[in-house]
């Protein structure tokens, strides 16, 4: 019980994210179809797929950073002796925990004591603050997936890469192994 709660948990973003994407995909489809087939709009299916697309967009980004898939200029660090290459990441890190955090006690500064109680959406009614929200939970949890890639990094000694550059370096290295095999033959 225990192995399949962390792995829920491991993969929360990935979960939310799949719904939160199934459901404001139907909704817009469902908008469409009222629209095209039956000559109705529901006035509150947009604003709430734009909202569940803000909401997707944030736990995304916190699912890349557990991926460590956010884009970064690396190109340098090939350049680079593996250990500065290492410690410069690991710096950059760092400062990118500290711009979180700070942003985390903003938005939620923010959400629960600058926020007027009485604004609220436009066509749903939901107090903005709900919407708002999203801001210091996905924050935080970005901040809690760039140390779990470092504490992976650096203390088990598993790297963590993003898969599509994973890829592409598999790809080059059989690029490379194929011209030896070329020039050999």
């Amino acid at each position: 019980m225990g192995s399949i709660l962390f792995k829920i948990l491991d993969n929360i973003e990935s979960y939310i994210c799949r719904a939160l994407l199934v459901g404001f995909v139907c909704l817009l489809f469902m908008q469409i179809v009222a629209r095209q087939f039956f000559g109705y709009s529901f006035s509150w299916t947009e604003e709430l797929s734009v909202y569940m697309f803000v909401w997707f967009v944030f736990f995304g980004a916190s699912y890349a950073a557990k991926l460590a898939a956010h884009n970064r200029v690396t190109f340098h660090y090939k350049m680079m002796p593996n250990w500065m290459s290492t410690s410069l990441e690991a710096l950059a890190d760092l400062i990118w925990i500290a711009f979180n955090c700070y942003f985390v006690y903003l938005a939620y500064d923010f959400v629960f004591h600058r926020m007027n109680l009485f604004w609220k959406s436009q066509t749903l009614g939901i107090p903005m603050k709900y919407i708002y929200l999203i801001l210091p939970i996905a924050f935080s949890l970005m901040t809690l997936r760039i140390i779990q890639v470092n504490y992976y990094k650096f203390v088990k000694g598993i790297d963590i890469r993003d898969p599509e550059s994973k890829e592409l370096d598999e790809l080059m290295d059989h690029e490379v192994d194929d011209n030896k095999n070329k020039e050999a033959a």
